[in-house]
């Protein structure tokens, strides 16, 4: 099997060299057979052709970025993010996405209430659900690190979102990204909880020990602390057969660099350390 056979470079992380049409060209020029793409990134390439060219390229989606955001002090912004989140499904349908992945959102502005926030986040997945599911687009949740949940997101572990999985049944799962979930003593046991339905996607970086920002200073997979081969067999013995989604927000370091060594480098560590 060629390395880079489940490798997918989420265009975050090529997003300050490339606008959209580059980062597909060049991810295709590189040998990668997948990308995840922002919706930043598609608004400002148009969606026609930016849908065009990656079917031109031959490409495929392992997951669209993103939808989510639910919660609003005032039921207008909830409508509102729900006429967002229904474009975002629009979006990720045009890309035949495997998952549309949901960053669900933390505290209103203003506002204290985190059970209130959580409630808000499941009440807006249940309303996207249902015209989700009739287009048969899967919902990603994607648990985010707790120094998150007071402006990204306010579902902070695996156990939280696959929580709210159960209640809400079918078609709805996880996205496991280790730069937000390594830490967790439990996270073992809730990659197997999740299994094979619902185990969506898989998103690969790395966590410095000394983290400069802890937003735009993610690390390349190996130079930091995460031990990736295992929590990849993780999922993968739960039954994950899908992309490993590399995804870096590097504003020293590797949104400095030339785009073709990013991706080189990327391949080179998925096939050395991943």
């Amino acid at each position: 099997m060629p390395d880079t056979a489940q490798l997918s470079i989420n265009l975050a992380t090529v997003r300050q060299q490339w606008g959209l049409i580059e980062a597909l060209e060049g991810v295709a020029r590189a040998g990668i057979p997948a990308v995840a793409p922002w919706r930043d990134q598609i608004a400002a390439a148009g969606l026609k052709p930016a849908v065009q060219r990656f079917r031109d390229l031959g490409l495929v989606c392992s997951g669209l970025c993103r939808g989510g955001m639910f919660p609003a002090l005032s039921p207008e912004g909830r409508a509102t993010a729900h006429d967002d989140n229904l474009r975002a499904l629009d979006e990720a349908l045009a890309f035949d996405a495997a998952c549309l992945v949901l960053v669900v959102g933390g505290l209103p502005e203003g506002s204290r209430d985190l059970a209130d926030a959580r409630a808000q986040v499941e009440d807006g997945i249940a309303a996207l659900l249902e015209p989700a599911r009739a287009a048969g687009m899967p919902l990603a949740i994607e648990p985010l690190h707790p120094m998150y949940a007071a402006d990204r997101a306010c579902v902070n572990t695996m156990a939280q979102a696959l929580d709210i999985c159960d209640r809400l049944g079918p078609g709805v799962g996880v996205a496991c990204d280790v730069y937000h979930v390594w830490w967790d003593p439990d996270l073992p046991a809730q990659i197997a909880r999740a299994g094979r339905e619902r185990l969506m996607a898989f998103h690969i970086c790395d966590w410095l020990r000394t983290t400069r920002d802890l937003l735009l200073d993610r690390g390349m997979m190996g130079d930091g602390v995460i031990d990736i081969p295992a929590i990849r067999h993780m999922v993968e013995a739960a039954g994950f057969e899908g992309f490993h989604e590399v995804e870096i927000f590097s504003a020293q370091d590797w949104w400095t660099r030339p785009p073709e060594e990013v991706l080189q480098t990327c391949i080179e560590r998925h096939r050395t350390v991943c």
